[in-house]
C-alpha cells in the first residue's frame, strides 16, 4: 500500500466517529476497521459479544452499544481515533459529547430501511456540531438492499447533497464488489478478506460511465474549479474529482456515499481510503476559541488547552478522556481546570484502545487520549496551561425526561448508594440524582427507559447493592396559557434594623420557548441593578409552578413599573420581591401542562397493522404515516411518553415477536387534565 509522507504529523491525524440508528451496523463496522487495519487478528461479533468497543457485559448482553468508546489504528500512514457511539436515542446524550471533540463522522446507513429515525436526530446533532461527514450504506447482502433508495432518503430526510462514488457489483446475496467511479476500477471480494482491483465488468461499463458522468455533474455544479474543468475538457480528472470531494465534504456542501456490507467484510478498504482523502485533518478545522473570544491554534507548540468530554469513574480510579486542542501535554505535568478552578496534575496519559491501554509519553495537539490522576475534572471541562487560561464552550446537557426513585433493599447500604449515584451522575451529566422534597425518596432522572434501566443495573453490578426502583414516571412542565398584566407586588419586611423593601409591576405571558425577561421601566424608577435582581427572582420561581410543582417554561416577564425606599431597598429585597410577584402571577395565569411526547416508528409484519394501530390509539397516539417496505409495514406515529413504559413487551406480544420500535423525543405538549395531579 503507498504510504504518503507529510511535512506535518498532524496532517496525518483524523478524530471520526460513527454515527447511525440502533442496528444499522456501528459496532459492525467499527470492529471490521479495526481488523482491516491490523489492530485485532480476529473479526468480533456483535452477537457473540466479543467486539473490542462492545465491552462493557452490559452492551455485550444487549448486543447495544450504551457507552461511546474510543480507539486507534494506522491506515496508509495515517492515524485514526476513533469513536463507535451509541445508537439508540436515550444514549444522545453520549453522542453529543462525542462529537463535541470530533472533525469528521461516518454515517451508517441501512440498506433496506435507508434514513431511520436517529440516524436523522445524530445527523442533525452533526450539523449543529459542523461535523463533515462520509456516508456508508451497509448491509448490502440483505434481502431488499437497494442503494439509490437509500441515497434517495438521504436527499429527501436529511437534505444534503449525496456524491454516490461507487456502484455495487451484484445485488443481496450476489452482492460481491463496488466500482471505483472516481478511479473507473472494480474492487471485488472474492473468498478472502482482500480486495481485488480490476477493470470494470463489461455487463456494468454503461452503467458505471453513466454515474461517472452524474457524479461529475453534481460536483461540477458546487465546485468553482471543478466547473472550470468540465466546461474546458467536458470531463473532470481523478485528481480534480477527488480534490473537490474533499472540498465539498469539508465545507458541508456535499456528501461522499459508499457501500458494501461490513459483517461479509465487503468495502471496509474503501471506507477507510475515504477517510484519508476526504475528511479534515485537525489542520483543517478552524481553530478553537474560548468563551472570552481567544482562539488556540492546532499547534503543539501554542498553550495547552483540551476538553474533558467523558470520565469512566472506576474503583481503581478515575480515567478522563480528553481532546487535545492545542499545545503539548506530558506525563507528570501540572494543568488548570477552568471549571474547577484548581490545579491537577496528569499521573498518566493513555492511547485507547476501548478497554485496553497503551501508555505514552506526551499527547499533543489533534490528540484523543485519557489521563489519569484528575480528581475534579467532568465531563465539559477545560484544561489548560495554569499560565494560559482558557475556557472552552463545553457540550449541552440535555434535560432528563424519566424518573424512578430507588432504594437499597437494606438500610445499612444507603450510603454506599449514595456513593455509587453520585459516581453515575459524575460519568453520565444527562443522569440527575435529587431527593425529592415531600417524600424523601432518592430519584434518579436521564433520558428514557432503558438509560435508567443500565444506569441502575451498573449500580447492581459494580457495587454489589440488591435495590428497590419505582415505576418509571415522567418530568412534565408547566406553561402559561393565558397571562395576567399590571400584578402588583410588595416586599415589606419590618423587623429592627435594616428593613426590607421592593415594589414591583409585572406583566406575564406565554412565549414560544424557555424564559424571556425584559424591562420597560422608564425615569429610572428601578435602578437596573435591581431589575437584575428582579430577573434572578423571577428565574428562582420558575422551579415550581402553581398546577404540580413541575418546572416552568414558555413565559415572558415584563417589569412594566416599581418604586424603591432611600434606605430599606436592596438587590435581595428585589430578587425576593421577583421571586414571590412571579409565583403570585401564575397563580392568576391560566396555567397549561406539558407532557413529553415522542416520535416512535414501529416495524411490524403486514398481518399485525391493525392490531399495532389499536394499541397506539389506545395509548393517546397520533398516527402521522404508514409505508410498506421489504414485506413489513411501519407505522410512525407521536405519542405521550408517559404511554410507552412497558410498550416492548406488549409489541412483542402482539407481533409474536417479530415486532420492533424507536422512539425519538420530539418535545412536550399539552397533557390531560388528570395528569396535573403531581406524581
Amino acid at each position: 500500500m503507498r504510504t504518503i509522507h507529510h511535512p506535518d504529523p498532524l496532517a496525518v491525524v483524523r478524530n471520526l466517529g460513527i454515527l447511525a440508528h440502533v442496528d444499522a451496523g456501528k459496532t459492525t463496522v467499527t470492529e471490521r476497521i479495526l481488523f482491516a487495519t491490523g489492530t485485532t487478528h480476529k473479526r468480533g461479533e456483535v452477537h457473540d459479544g466479543t467486539t473490542v468497543t462492545d465491552f462493557d457485559p452490559q452492551e455485550r448482553d444487549r448486543g447495544i452499544t450504551i457507552f461511546a468508546a474510543a480507539v486507534s489504528c494506522a491506515w496508509d500512514g495515517h492515524r485514526l481515533n476513533l469513536i463507535d457511539t451509541p445508537g439508540h436515542v436515550d444514549f444522545a446524550d453520549e453522542v453529543e459529547r462525542s462529537l463535541r471533540v470530533l472533525d469528521g463522522a461516518v454515517a451508517v446507513f441501512d440498506a433496506v430501511a435507508g434514513v431511520e429515525p436517529q440516524s436523522e436526530s445524530v445527523w442533525r446533532q452533526a450539523d449543529r456540531h459542523g461535523v463533515p461527514r462520509i456516508a456508508f450504506v451497509n448491509k448490502m447482502d440483505r434481502a431488499g438492499a437497494d442503494l439509490d433508495a437509500a441515497v434517495e432518503s438521504i436527499r429527501r430526510r436529511l437534505h444534503p447533497a449525496p456524491l454516490v462514488v461507487q456502484l455495487p457489483i451484484g445485488s443481496e446475496d450476489g452482492f460481491s464488489g463496488v466500482v471505483d467511479l472516481v478511479r473507473m476500477r472494480a474492487l471485488t471480494w472474492a473468498d478472502g478478506d482482500t480486495a481485488e482491483e480490476g477493470s470494470v465488468p463489461d455487463g456494468l461499463r454503461e452503467e458505471a460511465l453513466r454515474r461517472r458522468r452524474t457524479l461529475e455533474e453534481a460536483v461540477a455544479e458546487r465546485h468553482p474549479a471543478a466547473l472550470e474543468e468540465f466546461c474546458d475538457r467536458e470531463t473532470l480528472s481523478a485528481g480534480t474529482l477527488t480534490a473537490a470531494l474533499r472540498d465539498l465534504t469539508r465545507s458541508g456542501d456535499g456528501v461522499v456515499v459508499l457501500c458494501g456490507s461490513a459483517y461479509r467484510n465487503r468495502g471496509v478498504e474503501p471506507l477507510l481510503d475515504a477517510v484519508v482523502a476526504y475528511l479534515p485533518s485537525p489542520l483543517d478545522v478552524p481553530a478553537v476559541c474560548g468563551e472570552n473570544g481567544e482562539e488556540r491554534p492546532c499547534d503543539p507548540a501554542a498553550p495547552f488547552a483540551a476538553l474533558a468530554f467523558k470520565v469512566n469513574a472506576t474503583a481503581t480510579g478515575r480515567l478522563t478522556y480528553v481532546r487535545v486542542y492545542s499545545g503539548t501535554i506530558e506525563k507528570g505535568a501540572t494543568v488548570w481546570d477552568a471549571g474547577a478552578r484548581r490545579t491537577e496534575r496528569v499521573g498518566r496519559i493513555l492511547r485507547v484502545q476501548a478497554d485496553r491501554h497503551a501508555p505514552l509519553e506526551r499527547a499533543v495537539a489533534g490528540d484523543i487520549v485519557a489521563v489519569v490522576g484528575l480528581k475534579a475534572a467532568r465531563a465539559g471541562s477545560t484544561l489548560c496551561a495554569p499560565d494560559a487560561p482558557l475556557v472552552l464552550e463545553p457540550p449541552g446537557a440535555a434535560e432528563p425526561v424519566v424518573s424512578v426513585a430507588v432504594e437499597p433493599r437494606r438500610a445499612v447500604d444507603t450510603d454506599r448508594l449514595a456513593t455509587a449515584l453520585a459516581r453515575l451522575a459524575e460519568e453520565d451529566p444527562s443522569l440527575v440524582v435529587r431527593t425529592d422534597a415531600e417524600t424523601g425518596q432518592t430519584l434518579l432522572s436521564g433520558m428514557g427507559e432503558l438509560h435508567l434501566e443500565v444506569a441502575v443495573e451498573k449500580v447492581r453490578r459494580e457495587h454489589g447493592l440488591t435495590l428497590n426502583v419505582g415505576r418509571p414516571k415522567v418530568s412534565y412542565r408547566e406553561t402559561v396559557g393565558r397571562g395576567v398584566s399590571g400584578l402588583v407586588h410588595r416586599h415589606v419586611k419590618q423587623d429592627g434594623g435594616a428593613g426590607q423593601f421592593a415594589h414591583v409591576v409585572l406583566d406575564v405571558e406565554p412565549a414560544e420557548a424557555g424564559f424571556e425577561f425584559r424591562s420597560t421601566v422608564v425615569g429610572g424608577r428601578v435602578p437596573q441593578e435591581y431589575v437584575r435582581a428582579v430577573e434572578a427572582g423571577c428565574r428562582d420561581a420558575l422551579a415550581e409552578g402553581p398546577l404540580g410543582g413541575h418546572p416552568v417554561t414558555g413565559l415572558r416577564v415584563t417589569l412594566t413599573d416599581g418604586s424603591t425606599h432611600v434606605k430599606d431597598s436592596s438587590d435581595t429585597a428585589f430578587r425576593t420581591a421577583g421571586r414571590f410577584g412571579l409565583r403570585e402571577a401564575l397563580r392568576a395565569c391560566a396555567m397549561v401542562l406539558l407532557e413529553p411526547v415522542v416520535e416512535v416508528t414501529v416495524t411490524v409484519p403486514e398481518d399485525a397493522v391493525g392490531a399495532v394501530l389499536g394499541d397506539l390509539a389506545a395509548r393517546r397516539g397520533r398516527v402521522s404515516g404508514s409505508a410498506t417496505r421489504g414485506g413489513s409495514a411501519v407505522v410512525t406515529a407521536t405519542v405521550p411518553l408517559a404511554e410507552l413504559f412497558g410498550y416492548a413487551t406488549r409489541l412483542r406480544s402482539r407481533t409474536q415477536g417479530r415486532g420492533t420500535f424507536t422512539a425519538r423525543p420530539t418535545g412536550y405538549a399539552p397533557a390531560p387534565a388528570e395528569a396535573a395531579v403531581r406524581r
